[in-house]
């Protein structure tokens, strides 16, 4: 049924009902549609108008009364676990209220299971991709722009080819020797937005894509290829550096898989990329807002492991209290692995432990702030110390999940981090401490009903600012960069993937405070082409000026740099209105005031054309003398 689908049952209910006569009904719904929606333009209005028409296009389909009968006893075993099946399923189905207590037993904290998203196979796209592999050059940009990371890159080795009953490629690449690849889709967790096939590069050779939007119906065949792929075919991300470029990045298993966000979501596949960077010693402490929703709705929790069972740890705060509960996180990791040091530091004076372990401690104190390196000697350290019965030994081994170098992060959206949190925000890039917040900037409160924040541009219509917002948006960024140490980078997936890997993999390796602000495309946002295209609004953003993508990294500084780079082309400014005119926020306000519009397209034009000068003055000086 595509969209609207509400507005289009409800003109079925009164057809096949008849409760009222179908003339009247139809006549009332349209009249209220001009009451809900004149004001957002007559495409709008037209559009609802075809969905009314559109109830009377339903027949009546026999249902086969066997459905209700019980399984065959020889009907396939259900082999999920048992938590799935006597608590998540339960929730789901609306009965939670009928679990006993004892149903909880061993997390009466309130931790939860991670990875129950996974079974969740909802199937609801109407179209999902279809992977064409003649046109397909590898690029895997298609899995990096996935919101819910259900099309992936697969290689597979000579044993698991074997087994395999579906196409694949000569996998590209020396390290892949012998091994064929393949780009699986998850047809029954894909929600159908189609940005993988938009970004799909296909082959120049051949003209075509590699991903065509099919129906569903057509592409269930491929759900037993999935379930091979991603049960029996093992990682090979240990063959190549995931952090070195954006195709790389994609043979990395997304720890963020399935969630519940909006189809076509431009927050996640940041989420997901983070994950599949640093998810196996990723911790989260994520503001309220959209990002909250969809990380740890219970009973769904997207948030999943790796083959070795690492994964990222996950809480929600508040609005105005995320960054301070990061950073009670951090200060709490600190205190631990300082406590690891005091203990590994007096077995050296012991004739407790062996010289291997001690060598081993003073190799791990040297380099307790390298995240490879603490990896590779937690490997060796764990074994022996659980072998050992002294008394530091003992203390270290329960303390062994501190060994490796924890990367903390801190997500909210704009709301939270422009807002009602910016003092927490502001208190904690000023303590210097080595956190890295991700600000999901929709530029409007997405959660909560689509209120006005401070990152909501001039002239965009929002709750609070229904004739148009009249003030610029705040420059979170610059704001940071003050402090003359934090890392800060805007950025925008769509326009330039690999500037914001780099981003991201700069902040994180950043040892300091990190402020990543990240242009997210939302529904509130009204995007006329729809949400399949909100990787497409994310590069038509940078090129009319409307979003910039830039820099500062302290650290070049101390090379004698200039810290702060600008990664934007110069904007084609002719462009900038045509841009605003795409997306509901801004036309709405054409309908309603088009004086007050133009005035005030205008001023979100100069806004824009003013902080792009100011962040090239920033980029082009001379670094130590006045630009």
């Amino acid at each position: 049924m595509g969209n609207r689908t509400n507005t289009i049952l409800q003109s079925a209910f009164f057809r096949i009902t008849g409760v009222i006569p179908v003339d009247l009904a139809i006549e009332q719904m349209k009249k209220f549609i001009v009451k809900s929606y004149g004001k957002k333009g007559e495409d709008v209005v037209n559009k609802n108008y075809a969905a009314v028409d559109r109830g009377g296009e339903y027949k009546q389909l026999p249902v086969d009364p066997s459905w209700a009968n019980l399984p065959d006893e020889d009907a396939e075993v259900n082999t999920d676990p048992a938590f799935i099946n006597q608590v998540v399923r339960p929730i789901n189905a609306q009965d939670g209220d009928l679990l006993p207590v004892s149903a909880f037993k061993g997390i009466e904290d309130g931790t939860w299971q991670q990875s129950t998203a996974k079974y969740e196979k909802r199937g609801v796209a109407a179209f999902v991709p279809e992977w064409e592999p003649e046109n397909c050059i590898q690029c895997n940009k298609c899995a990096y722009v996935c919101p819910h990371a259900c099309i992936r890159p697969f290689v597979l080795d000579q044993e698991e080819q074997k087994e395999a009953s579906f196409t694949t490629l000569k996998a590209v690449g020396k390290q892949f020797a012998d091994m064929t690849f393949r780009i699986q889709v998850g047809v029954l967790d894909c929600l159908g937005c189609g940005n993988c096939a938009d970004v799909c590069p296909g082959n120049p050779k051949k003209g075509g894509k590699a991903l065509v939007m099919k129906s569903l119906e057509s592409q269930l065949a491929e759900a037993p290829n999935w379930e091979y792929c991603v049960d029996s075919v093992k990682t090979k991300q240990h063959l190549v550096d995931v952090k070195a470029n954006v195709k790389n990045s994609q043979f990395a298993t997304p720890l963020f898989e399935f969630s519940g966000a909006c189809s076509g979501c431009g927050e996640t596949p940041y989420v997901k990329l983070i994950t599949q960077l640093f998810g196996d010693r990723e911790i989260v402490a994520n503001a309220t807002g959209c990002s909250s929703i969809y990380s740890g709705s219970v009973p769904s929790t997207p948030y999943t492991t790796n083959d070795k069972g690492q994964g990222p740890a996950w809480a929600n705060s508040l609005f105005e209290d995320f960054c301070e509960f990061g950073m009670g996180m951090e200060l709490a990791n600190e205190k631990m692995r300082a406590r690891i040091a005091r203990i590994m530091t007096e077995a050296q004076d012991s004739d407790c432990c062996s010289d291997e372990l001690k060598a081993l401690f003073k190799e791990w104190i040297e380099n307790m702030l390298d995240a490879d390196k603490t990896k590779e000697l937690t490997e060796k350290i764990t074994p022996l110390v659980e072998g050992c019965d002294c008394k530091y030994c003992k203390e270290i081994a329960s303390l062994k999940h501190f060994l490796v170098k924890r990367s903390q992060w801190i997500i909210g959206g704009d709301g939270a981090s422009y807002d009602i949190g910016f003092g927490g925000l502001d208190h904690v890039i000023a303590s210097g401490k080595d956190v890295n917040i991700l600000v999901l900037d929709t530029e409007v409160y997405s959660n909560t009903g689509g209120q006005s924040s401070k990152s909501t541009p001039v002239g965009a219509i929002a709750k609070f600012a229904a004739s148009g917002k009249r003030i610029r948006k705040k420059d979170l960024g610059m704001m940071a960069t003050t402090y003359g140490y934090v890392y800060v980078a805007q950025i925008a997936m769509g326009a330039d993937q690999a500037q914001a890997l780099k981003a991201i993999r700069e902040a994180e390796a950043y040892p300091g405070p990190s402020l990543i602000i990240a242009y997210s495309p939302c529904i509130s946002h009204g995007l006329k082409a729809g949400m399949g295209k909100a990787q497409q609004e994310q590069e038509d953003a940078v090129k009319c000026g409307y979003w910039h993508l830039w820099r500062y990294n302290p650290a070049l500084e101390n090379e004698g740099k200039n810290p702060f780079l600008l990664d934007s082309k110069e904007p084609n400014w002719d462009d900038f209105q045509n841009f605003l005119k795409g997306e509901v926020r801004y036309m709405s306000l054409m309908k309603q005031y088009p004086a007050e519009a133009t005035e005030l397209f205008n001023a979100a034009q100069e806004n824009a054309k003013w902080r792009y000068n100011n962040y090239k003055r920033l980029a082009n000086q001379a670094w130590g003398t006045e630009a």
